[in-house]
């Protein structure tokens, strides 16, 4: 387990866990993309070689990031507009800062997030609950995917999900809508098995590792209420 504490003072656990930690099917088979590039040199690959398979069916979900490394805390710009989680923030961020974006309330639970993942140049997955303008508890899942230019990470690509086990939600606003902060399940750093297994081989000792809670494990689709 490490730890990363922000300038709020606040410590966020990162458990160390396998390819398995990834509920949702879409985001494992972009984490799988990614492994086989990784697996020739042991590294994050570039950008451009990354063309995962109905790559167009997930860019709704997707938000690309330029990361510049060069100050003491990496700076991250969206580069992306139009996307379904646009919706959640209630606005689009293209040419914005991260930080900026999100603002200081949520700045401290998010951007550490980013951070390791530009840290370590690993895969770093997440969830947490919010609540949407009705109360529903909606899961807010995060897969981080970095690549490299000259051994620095440039640029991460985020796979965004969302799902409510009340089936429908609203998730307009849903980062921005009511008081409550996200409730941390899980921040996992993907530093084992890093290779793809084929299907039908995933080993029965691959467990999902939670950082901040123990509650049992709930497949995971993209559902919104319109």
């Amino acid at each position: 387990m490490r730890g990363f504490r922000t300038a709020g003072n606040i410590v966020l656990n990162f458990a160390s866990s396998a390819p398995s930690v990834v509920k949702s099917i879409r985001q494992r088979d972009l984490l799988n993309t990614w492994l086989r590039l990784y697996a020739r040199q042991q590294s994050a690959p570039a950008i451009w070689e990354y063309q995962p398979e109905r790559l167009e069916d997930e860019l709704s979900d997707l938000i690309y990031y330029t990361v510049d490394a060069s100050t003491p805390e990496p700076q991250l710009t969206i580069q992306s507009e139009g996307t379904r989680i646009s919706r959640a923030y209630g606005h689009t961020g293209k040419g914005v800062l991260l930080d900026d974006y999100i603002g200081p309330r949520l700045a401290p639970f998010v951007m550490p997030i980013y951070y390791e993942c530009a840290a370590r140049g690993l895969p770093v997955y997440s969830i947490a609950d919010v609540d949407d303008i009705y109360g529903r508890v909606v899961a807010y899942e995060r897969l981080l995917l970095p690549f490299q230019t000259d051994g620095k990470v440039c640029h991460i690509i985020a796979s965004l999900k969302t799902f409510c086990e009340d089936g429908g939600f609203e998730i307009k606003n849903l980062m921005r809508g009511n008081d409550a902060l996200p409730r941390p399940k899980l921040r996992a750093v993907i530093e084992r098995d890093l290779f793809h297994r084929a299907p039908g081989r995933i080993a029965a000792a691959d467990v999902v590792e939670f950082a901040d809670s123990s509650g049992p494990a709930v497949a995971t689709e993209t559902v919104e209420l319109n």
